[in-house]
């Protein structure tokens, strides 16, 4: 069975179906610690010393510090907390308004971050990654189930069945110079597809999910389930997506179709890995969830129950450990994470028994480690590939696009502009206006709008929107653009780590192998990658380990 740096596929399959060494399901015994337990009253008080305040970062202070450690947490940015969970507030000419720059949605299929947001107070709500009729009432709020491998059971609440309320299909699909709506499409998509050349109807979402949705084990017992991934990865880990849809047939018309009508097109080249995982082991009943406020309100929960142990301007530039001991560095920043405000801070150090690294590794590649990491831990920093993704937010005087007989809430539309992908807000506050995010890119095509100025971003984003409804949309308009371009920000330097063909044998394991007295955290270091529910497992582990030594 293959194996590397990275690790064995028995070893990956073990982490993608959450179980730990023994057999049991680490998934459930995380939830237990971070929702129910807490961490054993430690014996012996240590001064752990974690590096990055993202939701890897302050969720492992968190669980030391209630369990009765010295921790401090040290933060490059000097006017947030949260890492790629970040909120845009007080930003918009409405100050009810508020938008997402990082992540913007939970799936049911992660435990940990929902139960977090309930166990905080959070109110939570549904995200429409399909539109809804406008007047659709917001349901209540189902509680967190989750049924383990071994049969027991996980709920904060009476078990309750949620259904999503059915698509109204109204959001649009624009490409090749035709604009349907999207109940259009799905009842004819071969006139869709025929602008690509395609001649087959077998080329959307649908096709897709079953393309990618594996024949494996599913049920006890686990290690057949077990097998069948490492068999699975095995047999693709060196397959980008492009290949492996090739392999099972697809013509060059229908990867085009695809690519375009899934917003895949620049991620065509990235292991199937992923892909695999989202359609074969989360459900394909799922719902999303968004928190009321932002989801920065649940980073902002945790770096408050951390209050002063949380310094900020904080920025890591060397992690120096003995056999007794860890010294971390710092420079004080006095800019943000787009810009550079002006000379160098003070150098401070801080001395501990331990420290938790949960910075990206794109971070972590501008830090001097002494003693130098492993060989495997410093290719892991020097070649895991981390994605480029680039938002580009518009706010607008009215919801137009929920007025009318054609009006819906929330979903996205498809174009083959620059936008590509446009999201519209699943709520409603006190105002008549909304936020939308005009444009939604990934890859090389984030990329092309990183080379613009923000100026420039916010133009061809209008562009897109006026394409898609018309002059209106210049009317509409308030003035007010965000950008985000997490390639660009200075602390993140990429978006999610989303391994190349090969590099999760090569490098997965060494991205979370502890490295004498120092830790490493962050949704890298998970099979979750690109997802909160990645950092807080991850945040847990490491919690885990530094609180047993």
């Amino acid at each position: 069975m293959r194996s590397g740096g990275g690790g064995s596929s028995e070893a990956l399959a073990r982490q993608l179906l959450g179980v730990d060494g023994n057999g049991e399901d680490f998934t459930l015994a995380y939830l237990k610690v971070l929702i129910d337990t807490g961490l054993p009253v430690a014996e012996r008080r240590k001064k752990i010393v974690v590096v990055g305040a993202g939701a890897a970062g302050l969720s492992a202070a968190r669980l030391l510090a209630a369990a009765g450690h010295q921790v401090t947490v040290l933060e490059a940015n000097g006017n947030r907390t949260g890492g790629r969970v970040k909120t845009l507030r007080g930003v918009f000419s409405d100050p009810a308004l508020y938008a997402e720059a990082g992540a913007m949605r939970l799936s049911s299929a992660h435990p940990l971050a929902l139960a977090l947001a309930d166990r905080l107070g959070l109110r939570r709500r549904p995200f429409y990654g399909s539109d809804v009729l406008p007047d659709t009432p917001t349901p209540p709020t189902p509680p967190v189930y989750y049924r383990s491998f071994t049969g027991e059971e996980w709920t904060n609440g009476p078990k309750t069945d949620y259904v999503p309320p059915p698509s109204a299909g109204r959001t649009l699909i624009a490409v090749n110079g035709a604009s349907v709506t999207r109940a259009a499409y799905a009842a004819n998509p071969a006139a869709v597809h025929a602008g690509f050349g395609c001649v087959s109807a077998t080329a959307g979402s649908a096709e897709l999910d079953a393309a990618l949705r594996q024949v494996v084990a599913a049920g006890p017992p686990i290690e057949r389930q077990v097998e069948s991934w490492a068999a699975l990865l095995d047999r693709y880990e060196n397959h980008c997506l492009r290949r492996y849809l090739m392999e099972a047939g697809w013509s060059g018309a229908q990867l085009a179709a695809v690519g375009t009508l899934e917003n895949v097109t620049a991620r065509l080249r990235h292991s199937v890995i992923f892909p695999l995982v989202d359609h074969s082991l989360v459900p394909s009943g799922a719902s999303s969830w968004e928190l009321v406020g932002g989801m920065a309100s649940l980073t902002d929960a945790l770096a408050r129950q951390l209050g002063a142990s949380v310094l900020m301007g904080k920025r890591m530039t060397r992690l120096e450990q003995t056999e007794h001991g860890v010294k971390v560095w710092t420079t004080a920043e006095s800019g943000n994470e787009s810009s550079d405000g002006g000379p160098v801070g003070p150098v401070e150090s801080f001395e501990a028994d331990y420290a938790i690294v949960a910075i990206p590794l794109t971070a972590a590649r501008f830090c001097t480690f002494e003693p130098p990491l492993s060989y495997d831990k410093r290719r892991a920093v020097i070649e895991m590939h981390h994605d480029a993704a680039t938002k580009v937010l518009l706010e607008f005087k009215t919801r137009f696009w929920e007025q009318g007989a054609a009006g819906f809430r929330g979903g996205r539309c498809i174009s083959d502009s620059p936008n590509r992908c446009t999201y519209f807000p699943s709520h409603t506050e006190n105002s008549e206006g909304g936020v939308v995010l005009a444009s939604y890119t990934f890859a090389d095509e984030a990329m092309r709008w990183d080379s613009l100025t923000d100026g420039e971003r916010i133009h061809f984003a209008l562009n897109g929107m006026r394409e898609l409804f018309g002059a209106r949309v210049d009317a509409e308009f308030t003035g007010v653009g965000i950008t985000q371009s997490w390639l660009r920000a200075r602390y993140a330097l990429g978006e999610a780590a989303i391994p190349a063909p090969g590099q999760l044998h090569e490098h997965h394991l060494a991205t979370r192998s502890v490295e004498g007295r120092v830790h490493f955290a962050g949704d890298h270091t998970s099979l979750n990658t690109a997802w909160i529910e990645g950092a807080l497992e991850s945040g847990v582990r490491a919690a885990i380990e530094v609180h047993r030594r």
